[in-house]
């Protein structure tokens, strides 16, 4: 099976990340973060608009409902993209809904409707930019519903979120329809938590590359003892390290949008989640004490890393679906 990219991937990716240093570069990044909390929380309903004209919530709705007609491979490297901006915003839960509901597919796909997600299978799970959602897609066991956010909105509490540009709010269980799923929709819920957790790890997988070339640049420029601290041994190693991982991700990320396999898409997560961490660390410490600092954008990546390292397939939940399959699997060949 061939993995690499075609042109036309290819020129998708470039694609979005021209539009998004057009439309998002940093110094929009800084602005979200450096103001207050309440405007910090705001979603730029512009920018949004902007990213339906440019297709990023269609990519997967048929052509033949006013969208792209591609795949979860397009969709991966489109959010992966996103995840190096640090694009904000329910990107994930609003896609979803896009490709689920035709009646708020128009809307969606134009990005004039924001929609965020509510995993009911977790306990008072937070919901991330509630304020500026239109609609919550809850997923139950099985069923699958759109509430409208205001419903929601009504019985969440605001709870403290370490990345500033995603606000949370943790909510009661709206009690989705689940005797309701009428045949064929029973397995609709387990499928959307499948790709939400791949688009999520292609999130990840954009924010350790990003550190990766942070940190590089960092060590080209820093200079100690009369020559760039690239050179040093210990740096070099770190460096490696980093690539190693974002590499590593980014092989099984790929591969588990073309498989779409439980277990593949599982080991994306978990892999794309350390990545996304362990290389924000890593950066954090080429950069030394100026990394600490809140001015340098490392910490946000780490930040935000950890918020989607706990959304949809958290570690434990990864390695839980990785583990059932190696049983599966053995207890086959036995």
């Amino acid at each position: 099976m061939d993995f690499q990219l075609t042109d036309d991937q290819r020129a998708l990716r470039a694609g979005m990340r021209e539009l998004l240093e057009r439309r998002f570069p940093r110094t929009r990044l800084r602005a979200a973060v450096d103001g207050d909390t309440e405007r910090s929380a705001e979603l730029d309903r512009a920018l949004w608009r902007e990213l339906g004209a440019a297709g990023l919530f269609a990519l997967r709705v048929p052509e033949s409902a006013g969208g792209v007609g591609l795949g979860l491979p397009e969709a991966v490297l489109a959010f992966e993209e996103a995840g190096r901006a640090l694009l904000p915003g329910p990107l994930v839960a609003t896609e979803l809904a896009a490709g689920l509901s035709a009646a708020l597919a128009a809307g969606a796909v134009q990005g004039e409707t924001v929609v965020t997600a509510l995993d009911e299978e977790g306990a008072r799970a937070p919901v991330e930019h509630l304020a500026s959602a239109d609609a919550v897609l809850a997923l139950g066991s099985t069923a699958v519903e759109l509430i409208p956010a205001a419903e929601v909105a009504r019985a969440a509490e605001p709870m403290r979120s370490v990345d500033p540009a995603t606000p949370l709010h943790r909510t009661a269980p709206t009690r989705t329809r689940q005797d309701q799923a009428g045949p064929g929709r029973s397995g609709i819920a387990a499928r959307l938590r499948r790709e939400a957790a791949l688009l999520t790890a292609a999130q990840q997988l954009g924010s350790a590359s990003r550190t990766v070339e942070l940190a590089v640049d960092h060590a080209k420029r820093r200079t100690q003892f009369g020559r760039p601290i690239g050179a040093f041994q210990a740096v070099q190693h770190l460096c490696a390290q980093m690539l190693v991982r974002a590499e590593s991700s980014r092989s099984v990320v790929y591969a588990a949008a073309v498989t779409e396999d439980p277990g593949d898409i599982a080991a994306a997560k978990l892999l794309a989640d350390e990545a996304a961490v362990h290389n924000a660390r890593d950066c954090l410490q080429v950069h030394g004490g100026m990394g600490f600092t809140w001015e340098a954008d490392v910490h946000l990546h780490l930040k935000r890393a950890w918020v989607r390292a706990g959304q949809w397939q958290c570690a434990a939940a990864a390695e839980e679906e990785l583990a059932a399959g190696l049983v599966s699997t053995v207890e086959t060949c036995l």
